[in-house]
């Protein structure tokens, strides 16, 4: 049952340090990371093959028990209630036991929220065990060990709770998405023609933005066949460049693939391979610039919090687009009138063309990420390696999530119009977000000789 999790156990033991908790300033093990956690529960989802926009309100969550418990502890962070539209938090953690670690709970409560959210959270609960088996082993005393535990399930509950006003529930009430009729839309692409992921998924309450319509791109390119239309020109453009991209663009078009399955056939077998997620890979590069700059616990915690809600607001409006606009994605359209044997080097992913919703996501992260840690941030993403990839170096977040966006072009599984309106939606709800926590009392981070590393 825990085979596949073997490697992040390994992970997990290699980030054993032997050290105690502290309690002040940078200065705390490694083993309470708290992207050690965030990766617990990204193992789970890539198991599970969640789908993009599920994913990222996985992340979403998971992250708020924890920050709740951080903002009771560190006034400089603002209350979530101050940040999340709709959140309220009862008196649960006004009276906490007073021997425990608010460190060991947050880390905790990641794992946690995790093991009842997510479908096969039950698997965590050996992440959790091995948790605090490595806590007693490095000194911790028992009884600190389970009042933060205690003190984490009320977190628990707090975000659980709040999990289930989003209208997430009533998701496989509405009606059952069927492929429109006509040339001009979407329409299920090999290898698998698998279904429409999430067609309701723009029915879901944001956590920051005010709704999934507040961002809208700029009015699309209108479909036709006729080979002098500028919709004709789009998908030629991602013909052409298919047949003569260089080697870094194949290389950039692989490294943001994030596919969480895509699948390989070899004559009447089908293989399937499971990946990280797009939200995963930008939740990963927010831990990378955590660590890259010793960022404490507290701030680490909001980091990563304000990340996966950004994450989840920016799918919920790409996806609103993209079923409403509901547009055919270049394989489609180059297999009917260009050239029927054509495909993109990466796979068609099972929902609709427009807007990219890599574009969106990345280049709202970046605007966060931007404002919190700075612009002209270098870092070196690894997040691929374990997928097959090389890390890639970056001068900025910037320049990430251009790349990020470019990617889908290269990738053969966008039109340019699609990549370069994402990229402005994106912008714009980052902008938004940055707004919003500014209002909310949170300040770009005070980091001083910023390297890479």
């Amino acid at each position: 049952m825990r085979k596949f999790f073997g490697s992040a156990v390994i992970f997990l033991s290699l980030c054993i340090s032997g050290a105690p908790a502290q309690s002040q300033g940078n200065s705390f093990p490694d083993y309470l990371q708290p992207d050690h956690a965030v990766n617990a529960v990204t193992m789970v989802m890539i198991h599970d093959v969640t789908s993009p926009p599920v994913a990222a309100r996985y992340y979403a969550y998971c992250m708020m028990g924890a920050y709740c418990i951080v903002s009771k502890h560190d006034k400089s962070i603002p209350p979530l209630q101050n940040i999340v539209k709709s959140f309220t938090s009862d008196n649960s953690l006004d009276a906490l036991p007073a021997k425990f670690d608010y460190r060991i709970a947050a880390y905790y409560s990641i794992m946690e929220i995790g093991r009842q959210l997510l479908p096969s959270g039950f698997m965590l609960k050996d992440d959790e065990d091995g948790f605090t088996d490595l806590l007693q082993k490095s000194g911790i005393d028992k009884e600190v060990i389970n009042n933060s535990v205690a003190v984490a399930k009320l977190a628990t509950v707090l975000a659980v709770n709040f999990s289930k006003t989003d209208h997430y529930n009533k998701l496989s009430t509405l009606k059952r998405y069927t492929p429109l009729k006509g040339d001009a839309y979407w329409y299920p692409t090999p290898p698998g023609y698998f279904e429409a992921v999430e067609p309701n998924w723009y029915t879901l309450k944001p956590t920051m933005i005010d709704s999934s319509s507040q961002f809208r791109p700029a009015k699309l390119t209108a479909f036709s066949k006729d080979t002098a239309s500028a919709f004709f020109h789009n998908a030629k453009e991602v013909y052409n460049l298919s047949k003569h991209l260089t080697s870094e663009q194949t290389n950039i078009a692989l490294f943001w693939d994030c596919n969480p399955f895509a699948v390989t056939t070899s004559g009447h077998m089908m293989i399937g391979f499971k990946k990280i997620s797009p939200g995963g890979h930008w939740m990963n590069i927010a831990s990378l610039a955590c660590k890259q700059v010793h960022l404490n616990f507290d701030k680490s915690v909001m980091v990563l919090t304000l990340e996966g809600c950004t994450l989840m607001d920016a799918f919920i409006s790409s996806w609103e687009e993209k079923y409403k606009s509901n547009r055919i994605r270049p394989e489609t359209y180059i297999d009917r009138y260009i050239d029927v044997t054509w495909r993109p080097i990466l796979q068609t992913p099972p929902f609709p063309e427009f807007t990219s919703a890599h574009s969106v996501v990345s280049n709202a992260s970046a605007q966060l990420l931007t404002y919190l840690f700075g612009d002209n941030f270098a870092y070196k993403d690894i997040t691929e390696i374990p997928f097959g990839s090389s890390s890639r170096s970056f001068t900025s977040f910037g320049q990430a999530a251009a790349e990020a966006g470019i990617s889908r072009y290269y990738g053969g599984i966008h039109y340019i119009e699609s990549v370069n309106s994402g990229l402005v939606e994106g912008k714009e709800i980052g902008d938004f977000v940055v707004n919003k926590i500014k209002k909310a009392g949170i300040n770009p981070l005070d980091i001083k000789n910023v390297t890479e590393k």
